[in-house]
C-alpha cells in the first residue's frame, strides 16, 4: 500500500518515496538530558515509535537514530546547583529516560549517540564549513554566516530580510551578521572542555545533530522528525549546516509532530506547567498515555489533562471488555448454522480501513474510530449471545478472528496490549478484590462459592482452584460436600 505524509519542507502531503527502498533512515532529534522527561517529550517520542513500527509492518527496513544532548548550559547548571559534574546529571537522566522508554513501550533506536561521543565528527563538521566559506572564527568562537546560505529559511518559511530587521546586536557580541548562530563555544570557567583548532571549548546545539546524522546515517535521510517547536532555529540551523557542505538535500521528509499543551499553553519545564511520564505511567497503564496521544492527529496540539486521561481510560477499558468477552462466549452453548458468518467480512473491511487511514499521512485517529467501530459491531454480538444463552459455532469464530486482528494490529503498530493476556472476567474481579484486602462479608463468600460452583460444573477448574486458593488465604475453608460446597472461617 502506498503512504502519503506531511512535509514541513513543502507544506503539502506527499507520496512517500525513500531513496533506497526497502531501506528508511529516520533521525529524531532526542532529550536534552537534566531532568525527568515529560508528556511533551512522550508524545513524540510514542509518536514516532509508532511511524516506525508502521514503515516496518510495510515491509521497509528502517534504520532509527535518536540522539542524547548531554553536554549543555541547563546540563551544566544542574550540576552547579547539586555540586557535581556535567556527566554525573547526564548519566542520571539518561537511566531514567531508559526507564521511562521500557515502562511506556517505546522502543529503543537502532543507534542513540551521545554528543559527547562525536566530537571529533563535529569538530570536522565545523571544519569543513570554515573551508567552504559558510563559517567563520571570532574570539575562539565559531559562527555559522546565515548570510552565506542563500536558502536560509526555507524550512520555516521565514525571510532573512525580516528576522535581521527584528533582530537586535549587543555591543559586545562577536558575530557578524545577529541572525549567525554558533558551532563552537569558547571555554568558559569552571565549564566542560574539549580541545579544537579554535582552542578549548564546546559544540553549539545546532551543529551537534548534523555531524551525528553524517555519521550513521549519511548526508541525505529519508526523514528528520520531531516536535514542531524544533522547526526554528533548530532544524532549519541544520539544514543550513548540512546542505552548505555537502550540497545536498539533508532531509527529504521533515515530519514535526505538535505541542503538548496544558489549558493552551506550551508544556514546558521552563514555565513549570509540565506533568512527567513517571507521574503518568504512575497512575495509568502506558497503553492509556499511548491510546490518549493517538486519538489526536500527531500534527495537531494535544492539550493534556488528567480528565482526558480518565476519558483515555474508558476507552482503553471498552477494548479491554471486548477482547475478554471472547472468554466468557467460549462458555456458552453453540450451534452450527449455514453458511460464514457476515462479521467475517467486517473485519476484513475495518483492517484494509484501519491500514488505509495510516497510510493517509498517519491518520490515527481515524485509523482508531475504524476500531471502535469494529468494536461496536462485537458488544452487539456479545449482547445477542448473552440474552440468549448460546452462540452459533461460525459467529463464535468470527468474534475469535476479530480479536486476533485487533490484537496483532494494536499490538504491532500502535504498541497497545503487548502485556495483554486473556482472562475470564470474573476472575479478575475476585483477584481485585481479593488483593485489595477487603474483608470479606457472609454475602460476598457465598457469591464466590456460587461462582466457583458454577465454575466447577463448567469445567472451568482454573478458575475453581483459584478461588478456593485465594479463599484460603483469607482463611476461609471450602468443603465440598454431596449436598453443595460448605464454607467455614479457620
Amino acid at each position: 500500500m502506498s503512504l502519503r505524509i506531511y512535509n514541513t519542507l513543502t507544506g503539502r502531503v506527499e507520496e512517500f518515496v525513500p531513496l533506497s527502498p526497502p531501506r528508511v533512515l529516520i533521525y529524531t532529534c532526542g532529550v536534552t538530558v537534566y531532568d525527568d522527561s515529560h508528556v511533551g517529550h512522550g508524545r513524540s517520542l510514542i509518536v514516532f515509535d509508532v511511524f516506525r513500527r508502521f514503515l516496518e509492518h510495510l515491509g521497509y527496513r528502517v534504520r532509527f537514530v535518536r540522539n542524547f544532548t548531554d553536554v549543555d548550559d541547563k546540563i551544566i547548571n544542574r550540576a552547579r546547583q547539586e555540586c557535581t559534574d556535567f556527566m554525573s546529571i547526564a548519566n542520571r537522566y539518561i537511566a531514567s529516560y531508559y526507564l521511562d522508554m521500557e515502562n511506556i513501550h517505546v522502543k529503543p533506536a537502532d543507534v542513540e549517540p551521545r554528543v559527547t561521543e562525536h566530537l571529533q565528527e563535529i569538530i570536522e563538521t565545523i571544519k569543513g564549513l570554515i573551508e567552504k566559506g559558510y563559517a567563520y572564527e571570532s574570539g575562539g568562537d565559531v559562527y555559522f554566516s546565515v548570510s552565506a546560505f542563500p536558502d536560509y529559511g526555507k524550512l520555516s518559511k521565514r525571510n532573512i530580510e525580516e528576522l535581521e530587521a527584528g533582530a537586535r546586536v549587543e555591543p559586545s557580541e562577536k558575530k557578524k551578521n545577529p541572525l549567525d548562530f554558533t558551532l563552537w563555544k569558547s571555554a568558559k570557567v569552571g565549564e566542560p572542555a574539549w580541545e579544537s583548532p579554535w582552542g578549548p571549548g564546546r559544540p553549539g546545539w545546532h551543529t551537534e545533530c548534523v555531524a551525528m546524522a553524517f555519521k550513521h546515517l549519511g548526508q541525505t535521510i529519508d526523514i528528520h522528525g520531531g516536535g514542531l517547536d524544533l522547526v526554528f532555529p533548530h532544524h532549519e540551523n541544520e539544514i543550513a549546516q548540512a546542505e552548505a557542505l555537502t550540497g545536498k538535500p539533508f532531509a527529504r521528509y521533515w515530519v514535526h509532530n505538535g505541542l503538548v499543551t496544558v489549558g493552551g499553553q506550551k508544556m514546558s519545564k521552563s514555565l513549570g506547567n509540565y506533568v512527567t511520564l513517571r507521574d503518568v505511567y504512575g497512575r495509568y497503564h502506558p497503553d492509556i498515555l499511548r491510546l490518549l496521544v493517538l486519538f489526536t492527529h500527531y500534527r495537531s496540539p494535544l492539550d493534556f489533562s488528567w480528565e482526558k486521561m480518565e476519558e483515555t481510560k474508558r476507552a482503553y477499558e471498552r477494548l479491554l471488555n471486548a477482547l475478554e468477552d471472547l472468554e466468557l462466549l467460549k462458555k456458552l452453548t453453540t450451534y452450527r448454522e449455514k453458511g460464514a458468518h457476515p462479521l467475517f467480512e467486517r473485519i476484513k473491511e475495518t483492517e484494509e480501513n484501519f491500514f488505509q487511514a495510516l497510510g493517509d499521512d498517519f491518520n490515527t485517529p481515524q485509523a482508531l474510530a475504524v476500531v471502535y467501530g469494529l468494536l461496536g459491531d462485537l458488544g452487539k454480538v456479545k449482547n445477542r449471545a448473552f440474552s440468549e444463552g448460546r452462540i452459533s459455532i461460525q459467529e463464535l469464530e468470527a468474534y475469535e478472528f476479530a480479536v486476533d486482528s485487533l490484537l496483532k494490529n494494536l499490538r504491532g503498530v500502535f504498541g497497545i496490549l503487548e502485556d495483554y493476556k486473556p482472562e475470564c472476567k470474573v476472575q479478575k474481579v475476585v483477584q481485585k478484590e481479593l488483593e485489595a484486602g477487603r474483608v470479606l462479608d457472609e454475602r460476598l463468600v457465598d457469591l464466590l462459592v456460587e461462582v466457583r460452583s458454577l465454575a466447577r460444573r463448567e469445567k472451568v477448574f482454573h478458575l475453581a482452584d483459584f478461588i478456593r486458593d485465594r479463599l484460603k488465604e483469607l482463611d476461609i475453608i471450602l468443603e465440598d460436600t454431596p449436598a453443595g460446597t460448605k464454607w467455614k472461617r479457620q
